[in-house]
């Protein structure tokens, strides 16, 4: 049991950190199309939620990452991350 247990919560963390990756590097992007400089992955998404939805950056950089990509949902609808595009 403690192995599927183990197996189980390695695929959950995976799953987590793959989801938390895709959003950092949807920020990247979001920092390239709105033309922020020296900001880029989670800072430029706090920066983006900021100025769009006017809310304060501690109530942004309090959000979990499950609620910013609940936000982001519509605008991360057709983003297809460029690293997942290399594999064979």
């Amino acid at each position: 049991m403690a192995k599927d247990l183990n197996e189980a919560r390695h695929s959950l963390h995976a799953a987590a950190g793959e989801l938390n990756y895709h959003l950092e590097c949807f920020g990247d992007k979001l920092a390239k199309e709105q033309r922020y400089k020296g900001v880029d992955g989670m800072e430029a998404i706090y920066l983006y939620l900021v100025k769009t939805y006017h809310w304060t950056p501690a109530c942004v950089r309090g959000m979990s990452q499950e609620d910013i990509r609940f936000v982001l949902s519509q605008e991360m609808e057709a983003y297809v991350n460029p690293a997942s595009k290399k594999k064979p």
